[in-house]
């Protein structure tokens, strides 16, 4: 089915001045599930009796609706096979937490914060720098505030974490995405660019000691998938070469996170959750858990969407064809939340990440918390 979308697909990517920023959108690999799924584990017995509640940082595998004002009006909300819940959301579901989004706004709509809101991940979000992908200045796209601004926004508004909470850190693959895009421009950048990856890594480790400082007693660190195993990658021009960047860009980036973790004495603190080498045993495996498209297709038909966007996309379609704005009128074929494991080029459907939900919780339960 998706046959008829490598061609024209491939020719946008050739068109694209910034190949790989221009087709990731505005983040990375959130994930969701509907009211249908019943692949989440039963409810925790949390720590003392006591529900938790998710506090939770990172970028559009954590974003529970940063940007949904505007893409709700084109039958989005969250970078997946809408109408889903990230896995943030399901995890806060399973401690008896419903997890919203501290601030809304972009892509034109006034920004607002909200005091009861504890899902700080913003699609597009960098580890340090506030210029994410898909940034624009005064809110006109996406707001990419960093995972670091995010921690700080949290600790000036509520102050220490409490013991009843559970923190969950995410960051690092637009990271790895604008330090491949830098090298594809120039590959002198080579050097700098694996550098800033790596610098990035360390941050996010630093982010976990400060969360650990500040009184979190239970804290998840998910590392950066790689763009390697994804459709950006399987459905490229040169997909050996750009597999071999991503590769090399993503290893220094989860090398530096975890060597931090381990040197500042914080690994054994918190529940380390090895996202890389997850999504890429479930690609090997992907047949037995239901689903009929690993990485060589997209639920969402990238094609159509491009070629009818929008009033608001008309100038920028790329801009239209990512998953923030995709919903089931949108998918390649009936079901395809459940049965692709990618809605578009890097975020993952309802079903793959609803079995990423279950990886967390069960590493959370097998470290102590919950029990």
């Amino acid at each position: 089915m998706m046959n008829t979308n490598l061609s024209p697909w491939r020719r946008l990517l050739l068109r694209a001045a910034a190949t790989i920023v221009a087709l990731a959108a505005t983040g990375l690999l959130a994930a969701c599930v509907t009211d249908d799924d019943d692949d989440n584990l039963p409810p925790a017995n949390t720590p003392g009796g006591v529900q938790l509640q998710i506090v939770s940082f990172g970028d559009s595998l954590s974003d529970v609706g940063t940007y949904a004002p505007f893409a709700s009006t084109l039958g989005g909300g969250r970078f997946t096979t809408n109408p889903g819940q990230v896995w943030t959301q399901l995890v806060a579901t399973y401690y008896g937490d419903t997890l919203i989004a501290a601030q809304t706004g972009g892509y034109s709509i006034p920004v607002v914060n909200n005091p009861n809101g504890y899902g700080y991940g913003q699609g597009g979000a960098l580890v340090t720098n506030p210029q994410g992908n898909g940034w624009a200045p005064n809110g006109t796209a996406a707001l990419t505030v960093p995972v670091a601004t995010q921690l700080q926004n949290y600790l000036s508004g509520h102050g220490n974490f409490r013991n009843n909470q559970l923190v969950l850190i995410q960051g690092g693959p637009n990271d790895v995405i604008q330090a491949a895009n830098s090298i594809v421009a120039n590959p002198a950048n080579t050097a700098a660019a694996t550098s800033n990856v790596q610098a990035a890594g360390v941050a996010l480790a630093k982010l976990a000691q400060n969360a650990v400082q500040s009184g979190a007693r239970y804290v998840v660190v998910v590392n950066a998938p790689n763009l390697a195993d994804t459709p950006l990658t399987m459905l490229s021009v040169n997909p050996s070469v750009t597999g071999t960047l991503f590769n090399s860009l993503t290893q220094a980036f989860n090398t530096a996170l975890a060597n931090q973790l381990i040197n500042d004495g914080v690994m054994r603190l918190v529940v380390f959750i090895d996202a890389a080498t997850w999504f890429h045993n479930a690609l090997a495996s992907y047949q037995s858990q239901g689903f009929t498209v690993s990485n060589t297709g997209t639920a969402c038909n990238l094609t159509a969407m491009a070629l009818s966007p929008p009033p608001a996309f008309q100038s920028n379609p790329l801009g239209y064809a990512t998953s923030l704005f995709c919903s089931s009128a949108n998918f390649t074929v009936a079901g395809a939340d459940q049965t692709y494991m990618f809605a578009d080029l890097v975020h993952p459907t309802t079903h793959l990440h609803a079995l990423f939900a279950q990886t967390v919780e069960r590493a959370i339960a097998a470290s102590g918390v919950g029990h």
